[in-house]
């Protein structure tokens, strides 16, 4: 190895760019292979598009289910009481546009923060070319959208291509009708009746976000709730939410195929801005479940999972062994089981958080680089569904408990309870925590609150640092405040481990 060591990154998102970051700090030599634009799929298709669309459903639900008790009189445009007709409305097209603007800021923002840094940015797609060489260097192609190809060599290889949506053979995207959800945002005018297939984070987050925005929602779920891989009393506040907020929430109810129903041609013309493809106007979806029944919408959103990016890139020939899912292998300081080979983000299948990618990337490169790294813990990782009300956790969850991996002590306390709530007008949502029994550490949180991935912030803390329910509980919380709701759940559960002891 040489003076200066050589790493290869394939793959521009949150574990890829990250990653970059750290080795440029660290002196080596560093070139970043992407096909799309840094942020990956997290920037420009995922996680960036998807919250600032729910920004704009966030404040519309917020002001729909709120002005009335908050006595916010709406002079201008209020419809007759008789009317069953929203005060506000959207813009879908204009929604879109400032999403994209967005996505597309934050993409050159994190290209300017690498090339600052010093690393080499190359647009083309990345593959390892054969075994390592005698000297422990590996080869890496890059073929270019031109046709070109360059050869790179690396001392290491770290690969965050992520994942891509998952697809059904009978209900394949066409972009307009039937979508996934990288193509939501060409949308220009708002779907009257969307059916959403697939009730885990994405579809939820979608399904609520559009029931927000004005459109009239079926969400499809094969499985008995909303959220099934969520905390069972969160997923239960979310689904009654959403029930009784209009939405038709179909459980068990299990997707086989979507194909577009074609309306009459319209006689204004191709060019008629209510034309769609060949000209036709008021096209339908028609998605067909597993026990024979069809339902009718005007749009399809497909939300049934990702797949990896590990296709093409000659990993098994280079010695990286595979998943059956086509998900990386890799170790809890993100190595591969090809030596010098490591792998971050979706594409490992470990928890597909961009917290995650990027924590990924930064041990892969502190241990290649030999720098002092932990390995990845994922009991203190804090994730969040962005529904309203959003859904936070950390740590050891309540099917941890119920199936005895961990003896536990939980308490749970409604927001109705809280005084700044109150005053908000929110009446859904909650504060578990779980302790561990004699010592009252606190070893897992639930929050289901408006913001609620901001109040988990201080549960996260306590898990990462084995605080006790008493230091929790003895620290200063404004009043009034919803983080207060986290202080009164600790001294609750303190009360009841110091009852158990006596």
């Amino acid at each position: 190895m040489g003076d200066v060591t050589r790493i290869v990154i394939i793959g521009g998102g949150p574990g890829g760019y990250e990653a970059a970051l750290v080795a440029a700090q660290l002196g080596a030599e560093v070139t970043v292979v992407d096909c799309d634009g840094l942020g990956g799929a997290s920037v420009l298709t995922d996680c960036v598009p998807s919250k600032t669309l729910i920004a704009t459903a966030e404040v519309m639900t917020t002001f729909d289910s709120s002005y009335e008790e908050l006595g916010i009189i709406v002079a201008d445009d209020t419809p007759p009481l008789e009317q069953a007709a929203r005060v506000v409305g959207v813009d879908l097209g204009k929604v879109n546009r400032r999403v994209k603007r967005l996505a597309l800021a934050q993409s050159h923002d994190i290209t300017a923060s690498v090339t600052r840094a010093g690393a080499r940015v190359m647009r083309g797609r990345g593959r390892l070319e054969g075994m390592q060489a005698i000297d422990g260097s590996r080869k890496v192609i890059v073929e270019a959208a031109d046709g070109s190809s360059e050869t790179l060599t690396a001392d290491a290889v770290l690969i965050a291509t992520g994942g891509r949506p998952r697809e059904l053979a009978d209900a394949l995207p066409d972009g307009e009708r039937i979508l996934n959800w990288t193509q939501v945002y060409d949308l220009t005018e708002l779907p009257d009746e969307l059916i959403v297939v697939g009730s885990g984070v994405t579809g939820a987050e979608f399904a609520g976000a559009y029931q927000a925005l004005g459109s009239k929602v079926t969400l499809v779920s094969s499985r008995d709730r909303v959220l099934p891989g969520e905390d069972p009393d969160a997923a239960a506040v979310l689904e009654d939410v959403f029930r009784r907020r209009g939405m038709n929430v179909m459980a068990r109810s299990r997707a086989v195929s979507a194909k577009r129903v074609p309306g009459p041609f319209t006689t204004e013309g191709p060019s008629s801005p209510k034309a769609g493809k060949e000209g036709r106007v008021g096209d339908k979806v028609e998605v067909t479940l597993a026990d024979g029944r069809v339902i009718t919408g005007s749009h399809c959103l497909m939300a049934v999972g990702a797949i990896p990016n590990t296709g093409n890139m000659g990993l098994e020939e280079s010695g990286v062994k595979l998943k059956e899912s086509g998900h990386i292998w890799t170790d809890k300081v993100s190595r591969t089981s090809a030596p010098g080979v490591y792998a971050a983000g979706d594409v490992t299948g470990v928890f597909a958080l961009a917290s995650v990618a990027a924590m990924q990337g930064r041990i892969a490169i502190y241990h290649f680089l030999g720098d002092a790294v932990a390995p990845l813990n994922l009991k203190t990782v804090s994730s969040n569904v962005f529904t309203d009300p959003e859904i936070a956790t950390v740590g050891y969850t309540q099917a941890d408990v119920d199936s005895g991996l961990i003896d536990a002590r939980c308490v749970k306390l409604p927001l109705l309870r809280n005084p700044r709530a109150k005053m908000q007008g929110i009446r859904d949502g909650f504060v578990k925590l779980f302790c561990s029994p004699g010592t009252g550490i606190v070893v897992g949180g639930v929050v289901v609150a408006p913001r609620a991935s901001e109040l988990i912030h201080p549960i996260s803390i306590a898990v990462d640092n084995n605080l006790t329910v008493e230091q929790i509980a003895n620290a200063f919380t404004v009043y009034p405040s919803l983080s207060g709701s986290i202080a009164e759940v600790a001294r609750q559960l303190h009360t009841r481990k110091t009852a158990a002891e006596l």
